[in-house]
């Protein structure tokens, strides 16, 4: 990656500097007691995303000959929109190859920032084969999501300007996904500032970059699953992989239930809608997947664009998570006022009963029984671990 020095980073932010925005840090935050937490909001960036800064920026640095012929550019999402808007802007043609399978609300924000739109049957790896083949068909330039050294450069600029506001941070929460953000982050800081941590952040659903630095050597997955689809990337870059070896302390995993969490949390505690890929730095800090204990703690949230329809989804997956919603399955005597006394138990601890399952029949249970679900509102899991117990001791068998 010799590419990259510290002044093409400070050159990136220079050309940035008009285009997009720069979001001083939130905070500090109640995410995590035993440190001071602080957010960068990068969900606030114009498009949504982080993305808009490395690929403006590497359209910015075209050729004239490059920019009469266009670019081309794969994506589900942020750095489509990301290229759409930086090729507009520099008055060149821009086109986007998504899976056809892709959200309509992005297909349409693509299109609405000035992009060609080319829909590809399958899933991202078909539309990266087509955004390869209109590359080599009508000459022109690919913008890589992530590998791209003038892409990091531009990604790098967060790193600057969290150094510039905030000095003295001890320690930086990164996601992670191919890699770019990342690579451009931890380059600057360490260069300026080698002391700082760097941490990166993966989905335990998509792990390819941890199990990269494991094996010493770049790992394709067979598959990604997770709720964080902006950092699902089966394969880390080339120049990404020696990167993270290089300047990055440790990367880390969290759970979809814990992304939830996070999400909810933003939302909650911050009033910011933080997409899954977004927001699993903060669920690192939240769950204490990385040491941050009396430290003073920068989290990147990259991205802020879930799709709506599953923001209900992730929303009760975190309440869960979190104790704020469960279901209490209950073996009762089958004879009447046996509910009443539930209810009168659950109330009297302060809960909110929100459906009830009443079945007869089951084959787990005695003739002369049935079996009661509740999903249960609630304040934390001490308070269902109470309410429970509270159960158990006004006679009623509640099944684990």
């Amino acid at each position: 990656m010799s590419q990259l020095t510290i002044s093409e980073i400070y050159k990136a932010a220079e050309v940035l500097q008009n285009v997009a925005r720069h979001p001083k840090l939130i905070g500090v935050t109640k995410l995590n007691p035993d440190a001071e937490v602080y957010l960068k909001p990068e969900n606030l960036q114009k498009t949504g995303s982080f993305k808009l800064r490395g690929a403006y920026y590497k359209i910015s640095q075209l050729s004239d000959e490059e920019k009469s012929r266009g670019v081309v550019a794969c994506s589900a999402g942020n750095h489509a929109q990301g290229v759409a808007l930086g090729a507009t802007h520099n008055g060149i043609k821009s086109v986007i190859c998504l899976p056809a399978g892709a959200p309509l609300s992005k297909i349409e924000a693509t299109k609405a920032l000035g992009a060609e739109v080319c829909l590809v049957p399958g899933v991202y790896d078909d539309a990266y084969k087509k955004a390869l083949e209109l590359r080599d068909k009508h000459g022109y330039t690919l913008v890589h999501p992530f590998d791209d050294p003038l892409v990091i450069a531009g990604q790098g600029t967060i790193g600057l300007e969290i150094i510039q506001e905030m000095p003295d941070v001890d320690a930086v929460i990164v996601p992670v996904g191919g890699g770019g953000l990342i690579s451009g982050v931890a380059f600057a800081i360490k260069t300026i500032k080698p002391s700082v941590k760097i941490y990166g952040v993966q989905a335990e659903g998509a792990p390819s970059m941890v199990k990269s630095i494991e094996c010493d050597e770049k790992i394709m997955l067979n598959e990604v699953m997770t709720i964080a689809d902006g950092i699902a990337v089966k394969q880390p870059g080339d120049n990404t992989f020696e990167m993270c070896k290089k300047y990055v302390d440790e990367i880390v995993t969290v759970t979809d239930d814990e992304v939830a969490a996070a999400i909810l949390t933003l939302i909650e505690q911050q009033k910011l809608v933080a997409e899954g890929a977004g927001a699993v730095s903060v669920a690192a800090a939240m769950f204490n997947k990385v040491p941050i204990k009396g430290k003073k703690v920068v989290c990147i949230v990259s991205g802020g664009n879930i799709d709506v329809t599953s923001l209900n989804r992730v929303i009760m997956r975190g309440l869960v998570k979190n104790g704020r919603d469960c279901t209490i399955s209950l073996i009762l005597s089958d004879k009447p006022g046996q509910l009443s006394k539930v209810c009168s138990v659950v109330g009297d601890l302060g809960a909110n009963i929100l459906s009830v399952e009443h079945k007869r029949n089951s084959s787990n249970t005695q003739i002369s029984g049935c079996k009661l679900h509740m999903e249960v509102e609630t304040r934390n899991h001490e308070h269902i671990n109470a309410i429970k117990q509270g159960l158990r001791d006004a006679g009623f068998t509640v099944v684990d």
